[in-house]
């Protein structure tokens, strides 16, 4: 009885100390088609090398103890099993293959960039977000502890032209299961569709400098009539685009964080 329950111990340690969460094994589902393909992906990933590494350890454990020590003797060799060696070459390669295959399926999917729905140019800078809403005169800018808001329609292809306008950051959305550079003099172009109405939160991913940590932005998605009235109610006029530019600038230079009463251009 004690060394089954040392083998079923040795079994079930390394998932409770790897923290494994069932059935996701640790990932978000994700709530762009992107992300959820993405998340299936890692399912797939997990459950084949559960399936591989259990089979590994179950021969291991095998030949362990029915080929054990049994005397001085030296056993019998043999080698050249033809049959046996194809087996445990071809499989693997097979599933080397299917695995590529699927990610490049997956990956050709979270890149590709469909005609878009609306535009949205994004600007990183230590250590805050600026969101353009180009054509509609509508910008979003937050620094440090403001942590700025960039309303996006549910259900369309949202284009996100991403920039720097210092050091490189990271654009991380971790429900979305979505990770993108912002890198100074490159523009990272890449398309949202959100499925599902909710707030989401984004980070730096990046180590950018002093107050990287507090280089949060939250993402809102709503219906596209609401979308549409959001952009109405946030249209500034000329010169208060000019006003928000001069801000932006401003807090890029000071490098300090504050929290005054109205910091989100265009959002009431």
């Amino acid at each position: 009885m004690t060394s089954r329950r040392a083998a079923l111990l040795a079994v079930i340690a390394p998932l409770v100390l790897a923290g494994c969460q069932l059935p996701t094994f640790g990932a978000n589902h994700g709530a762009t088609k992107g992300g959820t393909e993405s998340f299936k992906l890692w399912q797939g990933f997990s459950v084949t090398a559960i399936i591989i590494g259990g089979f590994t350890f179950l021969l291991i454990l095998w030949a362990a103890f029915r080929y054990r020590r049994r005397g001085d003797s030296i056993p019998r060799q043999t080698q050249y099993n033809i049959p046996l060696e194809l087996i445990y070459t071809i499989i693997p390669i097979l599933v080397v293959i299917g695995l590529f295959a699927a990610t490049v399926v997956v990956e050709n999917q979270v890149v590709s960039n469909p005609t878009p729905n609306a535009t949205v140019d994004v600007t990183a800078f230590q250590w805050g977000w600026k969101f353009v809403y180009p054509g509609q005169n509508v910008v979003v800018v937050g620094q440090t502890t403001q942590d700025p808001t960039m309303v996006l329609p549910v259900g369309e292809n949202v284009r996100i032209d991403l920039r720097s306008s210092d050091v490189v950051h990271g654009f991380y959305v971790p429900k979305l299961n979505f990770s993108r550079f912002a890198q100074p003099g490159l523009l990272n172009v890449f398309t949202f569709n959100i499925d599902q109405p909710g707030i989401y939160t984004g980070q730096c991913s990046q180590l950018c400098g002093l107050y990287h940590s507090l280089m949060y932005f939250q993402i809102k998605a709503v219906s596209p009539a609401a979308y549409q009235s959001w952009l109405s109610a946030n249209a500034l006029s000329p010169a208060q685009a000019a006003a928000a530019a001069a801000a932006t600038a401003s807090q890029a230079s000071s490098g300090i964080p504050v929290k005054p009463a109205q910091t989100n251009y265009g959002v009431k």
